[in-house]
Parts: C-alpha cells; sequence; structure tokens
C-alpha cells in the first residue's frame, strides 16, 4: 500500500493490520454533534502510541479473547474547532486555542469488544456528556463496573491515563507532540 502520510510522526491503525475495530464516528453523522467532522474514517495516532495499543490488542486477544475498538484518535485542530463551535463546553470539548491531547496525536478514544467484536456495556454509549459516563459513577449494575475498571487497569497498566468525565478517553501524558493542523487524505 502507498504511504500518504509521514511514518515518523505517525501511524494509521487499519482494522486489517492491527486487529483493531476502527467506528470512527465523527466520520459520520453518528455522533453528538449529528454533523460529519471528518471527511473519512481513517485512523492515526503518534508511533508511540500506536505501538503501545497494538500490545494492548494482542494482549487481549491472547489472554481474553477481546479486543479493542477505536472511536477517535488524532483530530486536526480544524476539525477540534469544528466541535468547538457546536459544544464550547471545556467539560467536554477543549477549546482548540489550548490544543487537546487528541490534537497532538497522543489521545484515544476506545472500548473492548469480546471475540465477536460486539462492545461490551460500559453503561453509556460513547461521547454521552452526562455524569453516568464519569469514572465515579457507581450507578452502573456491576458488569458495567467490572467493564469500565478492566479497560482503565488494562490502559493504565500500559502507560494510557483517563480522564474524569469520560470512561472511554485514554491519552499518553508522558510523551510530548505539538499540536497540529495536519489533516489525511481520503483514500
Amino acid at each position: 500500500p502507498v504511504i500518504d502520510y509521514d511514518p515518523k510522526e505517525w501511524m494509521e491503525l487499519t482494522t486489517e493490520a492491527s486487529g483493531i475495530l476502527l467506528d470512527i464516528h465523527y466520520a459520520t453523522d453518528h455522533n453528538f454533534t449529528k454533523q460529519t467532522i471528518y471527511p473519512c474514517g481513517r485512523c492515526f495516532v503518534r508511533p508511540s502510541l500506536g505501538k503501545k495499543l497494538l500490545r494492548i490488542q494482542k494482549d487481549l486477544q491472547s489472554r481474553y479473547q477481546m479486543g479493542l475498538k477505536i472511536f477517535d484518535g488524532y483530530r486536526p485542530r480544524p476539525a477540534q474547532q469544528k466541535l468547538w463551535e457546536i459544544v464550547p463546553n471545556p467539560t467536554y470539548v477543549t477549546n482548540p486555542k489550548k490544543g487537546s491531547m487528541h490534537n497532538r496525536g497522543l489521545a484515544v478514544d476506545v472500548t473492548l469488544v469480546d471475540e465477536k467484536g460486539e462492545a461490551l456495556d460500559m453503561g453509556t454509549a460513547y461521547d454521552y456528556f452526562g455524569q453516568e459516563a464519569h469514572h465515579t459513577y457507581m450507578q452502573h449494575n456491576k458488569s458495567v463496573l467490572k467493564n469500565r475498571r478492566f479497560l482503565k487497569k488494562l490502559m493504565e497498566l500500559h502507560g494510557l491515563r483517563s480522564i474524569r468525565t469520560e470512561w472511554w478517553h485514554y491519552s499518553l501524558v508522558t510523551e510530548k507532540a505539538e499540536l497540529s493542523d495536519w489533516e489525511w487524505e481520503c483514500k
């Protein structure tokens, strides 16, 4: 395949190469904005994060017959601006002037799937803006709480950190990268 990006700067995650399922919501109108934000559903991250995600996927497949599903990775700042214009609430959308870990290619929105590729119950949908999506919300059933704890422990074991308000968001905070406006080509 032709590489149309700088592999020193970016790693493209594909289901074919990694086994990780992709469901890039911002490439559709199936997201909190009800608008298409990305022109196509490609998933990029910085190579340091990508290598960790590949190790997590391999571990999940071999030890648990499970896997990852990614909803979002690198997000160009022009896309961050679109999100901010729709929901200018810093609790859920980072101001593009400040930039987010997604804008640096060091964050991923992710869930767990079973051996059939079905997402485990995490109590809320991805991008649900409410206290039920917070890690501290304990009113979910035992199965949901167990799934969330397992995802969080697994990601933290591999050096990724969560944020308080979103069960799905994990960042590689030990790495540094510049904010980026780079936008990928659609194939």
